[in-house]
């Protein structure tokens, strides 16, 4: 390397790198919680999607927009809209990981109707070039 080149991305290693405290940021907010009324039918599966779903890096403050896509079959619960807007209205200025977003998600979800199973999956717009899309499935696989 030439002495006067300098590296395009030198000071990207001078930068503070994620911690800790980032990766468990919003996870102790204390969300809504999500109203249910009585299923009358056996299994079929419901489809609730949030094309406008908004949160907040817990890093930099940027503001991250997705898609927040609920599939369940319901129990002895389904969930009630108005109520599970609410919800999700809850993160859009809670400093959150994507990855997290979804998997509290699901976590709330559960927690409120117990349903048969459980998908969330959330697609995040693109931040400087990258786009993510973070599911998460209940019942959860078994860990060894």
């Amino acid at each position: 390397m030439r002495p006067d080149h300098v590296p395009y991305n030198k000071n990207m290693a001078l930068s503070e790198r994620y911690t800790d405290e980032h990766a468990k940021a919003g996870l102790d907010h204390s969300f809504p919680d999500i109203e249910t009324w009585k299923n009358q039918f056996p299994a079929y599966e419901i489809v609730i999607d949030d094309p406008e779903f908004t949160s907040v890096c817990p890093k930099t403050g940027l503001p991250d927009f997705g898609v927040i896509t609920l599939r369940y079959m319901p129990r002895e619960q389904c969930l009630e809209l108005k109520s599970y807007k609410e919800y999700l209205f809850s993160y859009r200025n809670l400093g959150i990981f994507q990855e997290n977003v979804v998997n509290q998600v699901l976590e709330d979800v559960v927690k409120s109707c117990d349903p048969v199973w459980a998908v969330v999956k959330g697609d995040f717009r693109p931040r400087g070039g990258i786009s993510t899309i973070v599911e998460a499935r209940w019942p959860r696989p078994k860990t060894e």
